[in-house]
């Protein structure tokens, strides 16, 4: 068995084999493929396409390719969350510690930035000091002794997703629905939680366009899960605009505070805790999602995951005093409005544009090993069905240097469309459990 033979398999439409997916698994964790053949692999899948047989195949052998966590020294049910990725998504920061402060020990690893969507790691490395690199032996002692841990990938726990994850946001390879649902799933069984709790982003800042493919996903992810034994839910929400307000990482962060002092978007609230009352009931803290809710949300009022976050902070090297005073996360130098050009109400806002133009600022990636500007990004002052008048801010844009804010107002300006009326967008827009 070579690469070059399941390369011309996949490309010439066949199904893969187990033996052939735990084959080029195992040669992307080691390096025994080199790259150029992967990227190759990558492409044809994304055009021909894998059946659910094969990308469960494909999940396991990932999820095998390295070390296999054991979360069973941690009392309690330990739940997982992950999200697609979409445009201003920072739902992690949120309801991780939410969730944490009342009491379900939450083990998260999280990726990078890929595509146009952020990363959750990105993001927390624009507090001074933090550290997401950590042992495995390190994250299971931070969970057990306060809670909560947020890392990347070790190098020995699925390396072959590691591999495959960042060549996919460099070969145009990333909206493939089974490299998405194997990807999600082999780092989620790989990281030992109990149970899962999925949102599958749909919509134009999504890597999924339309909500019926977004349900796909859903159902193979729980498909998924299932096979493996884990309780697994998802849930299909809308990502046609921007999560929140704040697009870029430390602007991101900053909103995740504020969300955490009980205010914040109401977009990024609501659906922080939907998202977070699932994981309660998961871990058998009740099947009334309205009282789940309930409950985080007096965590959000009495400071109870504020507190968290502070303590997941400090435990990772970072400096907590950012939960006090945003004002210590770093800050771009030029910050200027985008105005609106006429009277009316937002009608669309353009997700996939405001997230290009924040990477094109520098918060985004366009190879694996360029850094990133953790001040730069958007900040949203308006969103779908919000009025508006001629000359008022629609957007501020956080740049390094002044001649970048010229050359990309026109495309934040253009990617906001102004009419007569709109209805603000539903946000969650389908549960899909296993069953």
């Amino acid at each position: 068995m070579t690469a070059l033979e399941i390369i011309r398999h996949k490309r010439d439409g066949l199904a893969h084999s187990a033996a052939e997916l735990e084959f080029l698994a195992r040669g992307a964790a080691t390096g025994s493929i080199p790259d150029y053949q992967l990227a190759a692999w990558l492409m044809a899948v994304r055009l021909r396409g894998m059946d659910e047989t094969e990308t469960h195949a494909l999940t396991m052998a990932m999820a095998h390719s390295g070390r296999m966590l054991d979360l069973s020294s941690i009392p309690g049910t330990k739940v997982d969350k992950h999200s697609t990725g979409g445009v201003g998504d920072k739902a992690t920061l949120v309801v991780a510690p939410m969730v944490a402060a009342a009491g379900i020990p939450v083990a998260k690893l999280s990726g990078r930035a890929l595509g146009h969507s952020g990363g959750t790691l990105d993001k927390l490395e624009a507090i001074p000091g933090l550290r997401v690199d950590l042992t495995v032996d390190a994250f299971v002692s931070q969970v057990r002794r306060i809670g909560i841990a947020i890392a990347g990938q070790t190098a020995d726990l699925a390396p072959a997703d590691k591999t495959l994850y960042a060549l996919r946001d460099t070969t145009a390879t990333v909206d493939s629905v089974p490299l998405i649902a194997s990807s999600v799933m082999s780092k989620k069984l790989a990281a030992g939680a109990d149970a899962i709790v999925l949102d599958v982003k749909t919509g134009r800042g999504a890597f999924i366009d339309t909500q019926a493919e977004g349900e796909a996903l859903a159902r193979l992810l729980v498909a998924i899960g299932a096979r493996a034994g884990r309780q697994t839910v998802a849930y299909v929400t809308d990502m046609s605009q921007p999560l929140g307000r704040a697009v870029g990482n430390a602007l991101e962060i900053a909103e995740a505070i504020e969300t955490l002092r009980g205010g914040g978007p109401a977009d990024l609230r609501q659906l922080s805790l939907r998202l977070g009352a699932e994981m309660l009931r998961l871990a058998g803290a009740g099947d009334d999602l309205a009282a789940n809710e309930t409950r985080l949300a007096e965590g959000l009022r009495d400071g109870q995951a504020l507190r968290k976050f502070g303590e997941l902070i400090e435990a990772q090297g970072g400096d907590p005093r950012v939960g006090d005073d945003p004002g210590r996360l770093p800050r771009a130098p030029v910050q200027r409005a985008v105005s609106a050009p006429r009277d009316g109400v937002v009608s669309a806002i353009d997700a996939l544009e405001i997230g290009l133009v924040s990477k094109a600022l520098g918060a985004g990636r366009d190879r694996k090993e360029d850094p990133i500007d953790v001040s730069v990004g958007i900040v949203l002052h308006r969103k779908v069905g919000d009025a508006v008048r001629a000359g008022e801010a629609l957007a501020t844009v956080h740049a390094a240097r002044a001649d970048q804010f010229d050359a990309l107002r026109g495309r934040v300006a253009a990617a906001f469309q102004i009419g007569r009326d709109a209805q603000p967008l539903p946000l969650i827009l389908r549960r899909i459990a296993q069953g």
